[in-house]
């Protein structure tokens, strides 16, 4: 029981990693003893995050663009380069769009589902030999960042982000019953309002936002990292396939 929580000497890969959610999922796993490697597009951003979150533990930057296949397999060529086990993958880059259904563009169609549904799915493939050599000695982890828009409706018409992140909750799923006989727990976190680059309302007007959510608050780096943390240790070997929701009781007050 002493060591529930603890992530000392796992790896961890958490794309979209320099800011927002995945930032503060790497904090996270760093104060609980993990190595961390953050991936992201932009490589001097991703470069400068693993510089500020060194003075927590080991952050590695490894930048790269997982919205393709081949971005994702050159992901896994630069990761392989430095390890040959995966302990914990967490999928959180993303992307959102919004646009009226009269005008929604059809790239503002692929470009979400080709980084929220079909990167999440190819790079967790392509890192299953790694995933597979640690879960020789414990449970591997597979972490999807969903959202509350794929569980209810969001009044904004991001058609293609709800479409997306709802198809990750369902393939979160599929992929958890796959992979529970090689020793490997996929589950997601569906997250809230937390202040990010994606989530701007919530960054710049928490106080307003904060308003609709029964909780009387925007999420903390400490909910984020808490829920990913639980799901990443012991503590959370036993949950499969599941959806963990984290959002002050927003889902249920939409309804």
């Amino acid at each position: 029981m002493q060591n529930l929580f603890s992530l000392q000497g796992r790896t961890a890969l958490i794309t979209g990693g320099s800011r927002g959610i995945g930032r503060m999922i790497a904090e996270g796993f760093l104060a609980q003893g993990a190595k961390v490697y953050i991936s992201s597009r932009k490589a001097k951003a991703c470069d400068q995050t693993a510089a500020e979150l060194s003075s927590l533990g080991t952050c590695i930057s490894l930048p790269g663009d997982v919205s393709t296949v081949e971005g994702a397999h050159a992901l896994v060529a630069a990761y392989a380069q430095r390890e040959d086990a995966l302990d914990i993958l967490v999928n959180n880059a993303g992307a959102a769009w919004g646009a009226p259904f009269d005008e929604f563009p059809e790239s503002g169609w692929d470009k979400v589902v080709d980084l929220n549904l079909k990167a999440p799915f190819f790079l967790t493939q392509a890192l299953h030999a790694h995933l597979c050599k640690a879960a020789k000695s414990h449970v591997a982890k597979v972490i999807n960042i969903a959202s509350i828009d794929g569980v209810s409706v969001n009044p904004l018409e991001t058609y293609s982000y709800a479409a997306s992140k709802a198809g990750l909750i369902h393939m979160t799923r599929r992929m958890a019953l796959r992979l529970a006989k090689d020793n490997i727990a996929v589950t997601a976190i569906a997250p809230g309002a937390f202040a990010s680059e994606m989530n701007k309302e919530a960054r710049d007007h928490a106080e307003m936002v904060s308003s609709h959510i029964p909780a009387g608050r925007i999420g903390t780096v400490e909910d984020m990292a808490g829920a990913a943390i639980y799901l990443a240790s012991r503590a959370g070997d036993y949950v499969v396939g599941s959806t963990l929701v984290v959002d002050g009781g927003v889902t249920h007050a939409r309804g």
